[in-house]
């Protein structure tokens, strides 16, 4: 079995952020997908301090092929992989990888090694420097994700994703998001 991600056996289809109009992408998920800003503070802008990470992943690992070359990183080479769930009050609102090569977390002092329960954006756009690379956008069928998430998300419909690169004093960090259905209200 793969164990690669708690969250899907095989990683979604991603595609360029160029075809936007050719996705058809709902207004209320584009709000999420092109957020400028932290999905974090977005967040806690709205739920405050109800905000929540549970931690479903956190160890050193080979990441997905995709992922390497995107990171321009040795697909045997072991990344730290983070995969969170965010919810408040109880709802879940994003899931949550996230792929750190040892040079971006050895750059960023440690800090990104150690995030325990704080979601990921509260620390990374607290750098001045933090650059957004590029962006990558998938849907998610219902039945890619494994079923313990499917059961555990009550997963019943496509769930809209973006994956971005970013980079802390230019070294690169890849995070995927996606959106669950009852964030798609906000």
């Amino acid at each position: 079995m793969n164990n690669k991600s708690s969250l899907y056996p095989k990683e979604p289809t991603w595609f360029c952020n160029r075809l936007k109009s050719r996705l058809n992408i709902p207004d209320n998920a584009a709000s999420w997908i092109y957020e400028p800003g932290s999905i974090t503070q977005r967040l806690r802008d709205y739920y405050g301090s109800r905000v929540r990470v549970q931690v479903l992943k956190n160890q050193w690992q080979r990441a997905f092929i995709s992922e390497s070359k995107l990171l321009k990183t040795s697909p045997i080479k072991y990344t730290l992989t983070r995969e969170v769930l965010l919810y408040a009050d109880d709802i879940p609102l994003v899931l949550a990888r996230t792929i750190l090569p040892k040079q971006t977390i050895s750059s960023a002092h440690r800090n990104l090694s150690h995030l325990g329960n704080r979601p990921l954006g509260e620390v990374i756009f607290s750098y001045p420097r933090l650059e957004r690379l590029a962006l990558e956008i998938t849907q998610v069928p219902v039945h890619s994700w494994r079923s313990s998430i499917q059961q555990m998300m009550l997963v019943t419909q496509p769930l809209w994703g973006r994956r971005t690169i970013y980079a802390i004093h230019h070294h690169p960090l890849l995070v995927s998001e996606f959106f669950l259905p009852a964030i798609l209200n906000h």
